[in-house]
């Protein structure tokens, strides 16, 4: 008992699978001592970058997001000082404040942080005083948009006072001149003498209106050279001329006497002084604004000052942060050598046991073995059943090789199978193709049945037709002539007129009126059964050769046709006749006379629709929007041609669809249809290997779909339409 249990121990620790084991055993313990060492370190690196990331970075990407925003809270201030419209100023305002919002935002966030407090109260003192001094040129805006206004108000005054004193000054000192050389002050008045007029009065009176005119002009000057002033030290010199001026020209306006309108010129004088003197003066309004100006230059020196201070203060948060982050990553790169060092290490000693199992284990025994049972499965493979596999052993690939063997025995009895099915098989490919060939005949034999067929009721249709056709022209004529005599006998009656009494003469009327309605109808219905016969004569008519046609111009020529035919029938018919036709449908082999016949049936039969909606709706007073239609297209699809006629007429009842195909079926009252046309259509279409569908709504629409493949084919006489389709109430 005991020598058995350790014959399978050893039988045990002679199996692949547990050298396997110990193998790996030895490879999972090296690559776990592996993983323990990067983990070790990975958290080491992992902790220094979180510092770095959580400490050092965030707090470096505060301080240059504070930088940019203060350069660019610095870099809106001037905006601020050269808006030209309050709506500008609001812009920029905006702009301002969401930056000011961001620039506060980063300074709580580096508040959180852990930085010297004494720098931080620094950085935000300066950040106060810059917002500050932005809030400030933001209040005194409005200040100087008013000033701009009252200036340019003053400018537009003051070249108006201008134009009237040269209204006023200018003829004044023309007709004081031509006075005193000529002495005429009115014209149409006789000259005082040269005494009176040329005296040293009148010439200091001329010499005073000169001097008014020549210092308004100078007032006027100095006024507006002072609105375009923008420096304050220039501005005072200015005033005191303007100052200087105004007393000349209280003098000299003093001094002119009376002169044409005196009342007028003094006002207008006020009016010029008082631009340049008082609180509201225009001299007064330039201070305001040359000195609001120096106040914003000022705030912006300032600002620039503050910026220059915060971006001082930033940077030596920076250089703070930066010598963290430098320490941060010199304790990572002693970490990354350390584990690089334990890694290499375990990867050398990793190698040689690998190598060691490769080749002392992998190499030597295990591949040997299986390639002398690999060799012996190709040649198995091969078809050499015969030879016996042998795998000495008692480990995995010893149980491989005695499953291989009872393989190849199994093979060996499947292969005599096989030969048996092959040789089935074989046989059953031949009944198929027997079936195959026979299902063939039959079908040409039922073509033969069905063609043979088709040229009896030819026969017999033609047959039938003549002979009631002989019948039909008896009727005809002797209708006609009957016709004929029931005129003479009205005729006659007229000769006769005295030889009856009324009563009688009127019941001849009546008698010889009903004569003339029946014989009408006996002709109408005569016509009626000459067209049926005409219908079945075509179809049992031959109809051509087969040749290439070009299928557009069919279409169109024939659709054309059926048009001009209904409008020669009923002059009143209206019709718009639409073609969307594919050029690339291009020339198909068909009987062009029989397809011909096809598209006129179809197209009449949609006139037909169109014209019977047009008056029910003219009946009902609704006609006016509806405008009968009948579009026709064609188009090339990948295994064949594709036509469709589209009308808008009534559309099919669902319980007539089913039946429209069928011979003598109509809808049209019996003086204007067969019932044949559709059913001849069919057949047509059929005999060219295509089908005709049908898609309606009642009341709305009825659209005709004729399928024809691009190659002539041989239709089964037993093969029917893919579709019960059907045509527009009243349609054959």
């Amino acid at each position: 008992m005991l020598r058995d249990r350790l014959r399978a121990l050893a039988e045990y620790a002679l199996r692949i699978s547990t050298q396997m084991y110990v193998a790996i055993g030895v490879l999972v313990s090296l690559t776990v001592a592996a993983i323990v060492v990067s983990w070790l370190s990975f958290n080491s690196i992992e902790g220094t970058q979180d510092r770095v990331n959580t400490e050092s970075l965030p707090r470096i990407v505060s301080a240059f997001r504070i930088t940019e925003l203060s350069s660019q809270l610095v870099a809106a201030a001037p905006r601020l000082t050269v808006a030209a419209t309050p709506a500008e100023l609001n812009a920029v305002s905006a702009e301002i404040v969401a930056t000011q919002e961001d620039f506060r935002g980063e300074l709580q966030r580096l508040e959180q942080q852990d930085i010297d407090a004494g720098l931080f109260v620094a950085i935000r003192s300066n950040s106060r005083q810059l917002e500050s001094n932005i809030a400030q040129i933001e209040v005194e805006m409005p200040t100087s948009f008013a000033l701009d206004v009252e200036i340019e108000a003053l400018r537009v005054q003051l070249a108006e006072i201008s134009r009237k004193l040269d209204q006023i000054l200018l003829p004044a000192l023309d007709e004081q001149l031509f006075y005193l050389m000529t002495g005429y002050r009115q014209i149409g008045e006789p000259p005082v003498p040269r005494e009176r007029h040329f005296t040293e009065a009148e010439i200091i009176r001329y010499r005073h209106l000169l001097a008014l005119q020549a210092d308004t002009a100078i007032a006027t000057q100095l006024l507006s050279s002072a609105f375009g002033v923008s420096n304050a030290a220039l501005l005072e010199p200015l005033q005191e001329s303007f100052e200087s001026v105004t007393d000349r020209i209280e003098i000299s306006a003093g001094a002119i006497g009376l002169i044409a309108q005196r009342a007028y010129l003094v006002s207008v004088l006020a009016d010029l002084l008082e631009l340049g003197a008082g609180d509201e003066s225009g001299f007064s309004l330039v201070s305001q604004q040359l000195a609001l100006a120096e106040r914003q230059r000022g705030l912006l020196t300032q600002n620039r000052e503050q910026a220059a201070e915060l971006a001082a203060g930033v940077q030596e948060l920076i250089s703070t942060a930066q010598a963290d982050a430098d320490e941060a990553t010199a304790a990572s790169t002693d970490a990354i050598g350390t584990s690089r060092i334990l890694l290499l290490v375990i990867a050398g000693i990793s190698v040689v046991v690998g190598l060691s199992i490769i080749l002392g284990f992998v190499s030597r025994v295990l591949l040997r073995r299986l390639n002398q049972l690999s060799n012996r499965m190709r040649r198995m493979a091969d078809g050499d059943l015969e030879e016996e596999v042998v795998i000495s052993g008692r480990d995995e690939v010893s149980e491989m090789a005695h499953a291989l063997e009872v393989f190849r025995r199994h093979a060996l009895e499947v292969q005599r199978l096989n030969l048996v099915e092959k040789l089935a098989e074989e046989l059953g490919d031949k009944n198929s193709e027997l079936e195959q060939v026979l299902d063939e005949l039959h079908k040409a034999q039922d073509q033969i049945v069905m063609r043979e067929k088709l040229a009896a009721l030819g026969e017999v249709t033609a047959g039938v037709a003549h002979e009631i056709r002989n019948p039909l022209n008896f009727v005809k004529n002797f209708s006609e002539v009957s016709a004929e005599l029931v005129e003479e006998l009205e005729e006659v009656l007229e000769e006769a007129e005295g030889t009856l009494s009324d009563e009688q003469r009127g019941l001849i009327s009546d008698i010889a009126a009903d004569l003339t309605e029946n014989l009408e109808r006996i002709g109408s219905h005569g016509a009626r059964a000459n067209t049926i016969v005409h219908d079945m004569l075509m179809m049992s008519r031959e109809t051509g050769e087969w040749r290439l046609a070009d299928l557009n111009s069919l279409i169109e020529e024939h659709a054309k046709l059926a048009f001009h035919s209904a409008r020669a029938v009923d002059p009143d018919f209206q019709l718009n006749l639409e073609f969307d036709l594919d050029p690339e449908v291009g020339e198909l082999e068909v009987l062009p006379q029989d397809l011909g016949r096809v598209f006129i049936n179809m197209v009449g039969n949609s006139c037909h629709a169109t014209d019977e909606k047009r008056k029910r709706l003219v009946e009902a007073g609704e006609a006016s929007s509806y405008m009968p239609t009948v579009r026709t297209t064609s188009a090339r699809t990948a295994d064949g041609v594709e036509i469709r006629i589209h009308d808008n007429g009534d559309g099919i009842p669902p319980e007539v669809v089913d039946k429209i195909f069928n011979p003598f079926f109509t809808t049209k009252p019996t003086d204007q249809g067969t019932g044949l046309g559709l059913a001849i259509t069919n057949d047509i279409v059929r005999e060219h290997g295509g089908t005709i569908g049908v898609d309606t709504a009642p009341g709305e629409f009825t659209e005709m779909t004729i399928s024809l493949p691009a190659t002539r084919a041989e239709v089964p006489a037993e093969a029917t339409a893919a579709d019960p389709d059907g045509d527009a109430p009243g349609e054959e």
